[in-house]
């Protein structure tokens, strides 16, 4: 084990080529993660308002980011809706009838059944050219029992183009038998900043925010996926191995790209991409995307285990094709 007990800022890391350096920052309650000394994410486990752990926030190799502020770091301008949308997780909306995804500190629904997700332990740190960073996790649900333990490891790669991350998730049923029962709302996501948002007047009555602060913020974001079908809402529920979302941030081409491994449940899977910046990726949801024409219910018998892994790759300046995309899911592929 390779573990840094550097006390780490965005600013401190080694510099070597392409080289990942993982930073405890014990004070700020959070993991920093830096690709030749630049700083890229952090793993966030203790904030008050989290109710899963989180990756926070995402940027560009040159510095952009990727991700919305809200509701850790509002930006001017920015759209305040769905407060349980930040950054980059895994979870779903209807675990043993407890909802995990919409769970926020102030409950959509005061009805509603909602869990949470606790950091337990850090597992593993490695720095090096892959920057390794393996958790473990409890899914608890609102009678404050562990139903789910989640071990993921994270893996960072970078060059001066280009960040990756390929999150490997393991989900055990523990303490008795579980049902992810369809839902729309999963289950590996990212909510993105307003500019990676597509153009929408839809979302602009629906969401709205003042109309000045949104000046110098134009929404420029376009979806394709691996079957050829683009835009929004096209895309949206469809089947496909990997998704791409492409825009401008601050006059930097932006992509961001989702790769589905093969080996997980029900593949390929549904997306949940929608207009307004939330770019997820959900197997667990045939029924709402099919209108009943599927039905999948996916359940883990007392002590049973699943793994769902997946890729984002997040870049900047010349664009990925479909050819390269392809090129990078085989190798995902093949390589896992």
């Amino acid at each position: 084990m390779c573990f840094s007990c550097k006390q780490g800022n965005e600013s401190s890391a080694i510099s070597t080529k392409n080289y990942v350096n993982i930073v405890k920052n014990d004070a700020q309650n959070r993991i920093d993660i830096f690709v030749d000394s630049v700083y890229f994410t952090s793993y966030l486990y203790a904030d008050s308002m989290l109710r899963k752990p989180v990756l926070f926030p995402l940027k560009t190799a040159n510095g952009k980011r990727i991700t919305r502020g809200f509701p850790f770091k509002p930006i001017v301008g920015e759209r305040m809706d769905h407060p349980h949308h930040y950054g980059l997780w895994l979870n779903h909306g209807d675990v043993n009838g407890v909802d995990y995804w919409n769970s926020a500190v102030v409950p959509k629904n005061e009805n509603a059944r909602y869990g949470r997700i606790n950091h337990v332990e850090f597992l593993k740190m490695k720095s090096g050219g892959v920057g390794e960073l393996s958790v473990k996790k409890n899914w608890v649900n609102d009678k404050q029992e562990i139903v789910i333990e989640e071990v993921t490891t994270y893996r960072f790669k970078g060059d001066k183009n280009v960040r990756s991350i390929t999150c490997n998730s393991t989900l055990k049923a523990v303490s008795k038998n579980v049902i992810f029962t369809d839902s729309k709302e999963g289950m590996f996501a990212i909510r993105v900043r307003t500019e990676l948002e597509m153009p929408s007047e839809r979302i602009d009555k629906r969401f709205g925010v003042e109309v000045d602060s949104l000046v110098n913020i134009k929404p420029t974001g376009f979806y394709k996926n691996s079957n050829g079908i683009q835009g929004y809402p096209e895309v949206w529920g469809k089947r496909a191995k990997w998704m791409q979302l492409v825009g401008v941030v601050d006059d930097d081409s932006v992509a961001v790209s989702i790769l589905s491994h093969p080996k997980n449940p029900n593949h390929e899977p549904h997306w949940m991409a929608r207009d307004y910046g939330l770019f997820a990726v959900n197997p667990l949801g045939s029924k709402t995307y099919t209108n009943g024409e599927e039905e999948l219910n996916f359940s883990l018998k007392k002590d049973e285990s699943i793994t769902f892994c997946y890729r984002v790759l997040i870049e900047n300046g010349v664009v990925s094709s479909v050819r390269d995309i392809e090129t990078q899911f085989l190798k995902f592929a093949e390589n896992q």
